[in-house]
């Protein structure tokens, strides 16, 4: 028997219509950040400790352009600000993870398109170091693929979600593969891992943005669900599923938040108001989670939430998921 069962594919539609059923996210506030002028801060990461001090790495850009930088900002006065002598990373929507010790840190890089005049080309781009300070980059992966994550593995293996578009995931599908170390990360490896089968519509797109180990071995993975309207709008919504490494099975995704439940704000063009990007989550003892979004692609938010893998590590005992 699969520990974790897959339904029909749900739409956005659909799974906008569940989560208004469910217990809504609570106490939105707005992330204040300072020292970049009047660029804006948004698709942020999750707070994570570095060298024993909270920062968060958050995607740096002038309103009316796509070209940014990650900076690293730490708290000062109530606001967070570029930390000093940190590296800038010249990439977007940055995100991090731990493995064998050290910090893994990645973003899209984008990249005059080799064929397309006038058009842009990106990829993801990986760099680890002991700390922020000493991070060197150590791999990319394919042109044209955002949403690469890693994770480490109970036994030291290392889950890659993958997020190909074109004539393998269309629109943008989420792919699964391990490997053994990170030397084994290669383009080759990401194009060949299998897509989550009948995860999302063709019309419709997602990808992962942060994978969670949790308590019973199984993989938490924060991420996001897109559409088009009729008028060429984008929706962006945050999810969450849960992945069986050792099997490939997962469950259903379900929605934790859409815009409505954040503060009202900017947005970067009319087509992007509905745009939440899940950043990161923060999991707390009480059964809660913060979690960290990028809003409309101009601001960054927080807001609370029921955690949302905690009722999985519950039902799933490590001795269950061993049959």
């Amino acid at each position: 028997m699969n520990l974790l069962s897959k339904g029909n594919t749900q739409t956005c539609e659909q799974l906008v219509e569940e989560f208004t059923s469910k217990a809504q996210p609570t106490n939105p506030e707005k992330i204040v950040f300072s020292g970049i002028g009047v660029n804006d801060v948004y698709n942020i990461s999750a707070p994570f400790e570095d060298e024993g001090e909270l920062v968060i790495a958050g995607r740096v850009e002038s309103r009316d352009s796509e070209h940014s930088n990650v900076y690293f900002f730490v708290m000062k006065n109530g606001e967070w600000v570029p930390r000093e002598n940190a590296p800038v990373l010249e990439m977007q929507d940055p995100f991090f993870t731990k493995i064998a010790g050290e910090l893994v840190l990645g973003g899209v890089q984008i990249f005059p398109h080799p064929t397309l005049e006038g058009k842009l080309g990106w990829r993801t781009v990986f760099y680890k170091g002991r700390s922020i300070a000493s991070l060197k980059e150590f791999a990319k992966g394919p042109d044209g693929m955002k949403d690469l994550r890693l994770v480490e593995l109970e036994d030291g293996s290392i889950g890659v979600l993958t997020r190909p578009q074109g004539e393998k995931g269309g629109r943008g599908k989420i792919g699964w593969t391990r490997i053994s170390s990170l030397s084994d990360l290669t383009i080759e490896v990401i194009d060949e891992a299998p897509l989550l089968e009948d995860q999302f519509i063709d019309e419709q797109w997602g990808g992962g943005n942060e994978a969670h180990l949790l308590a019973n071995g199984l993989i938490g993975v924060l991420g996001h669900i897109a559409s088009f309207d009729e008028e060429g709008n984008r929706h962006y919504y945050p999810m969450v599923f849960v992945l069986d490494p050792e099997t490939g099975a997962f469950s259903d995704m379900e929605l934790i938040a859409t815009r409505s439940q954040f503060l009202p704000g900017p947005s970067k063009r009319p087509d992007l108001a509905d745009v939440v990007f899940s950043g990161g989550l923060v999991r707390k003892s009480d059964g809660t989670a913060d979690l960290y979004a990028g809003i409309s692609d101009a601001e960054a938010q927080k807001i609370t939430i029921t955690d949302p893998f905690l009722p999985f590590e519950q039902k799933f005992s490590i001795k269950e998921k061993s049959k």
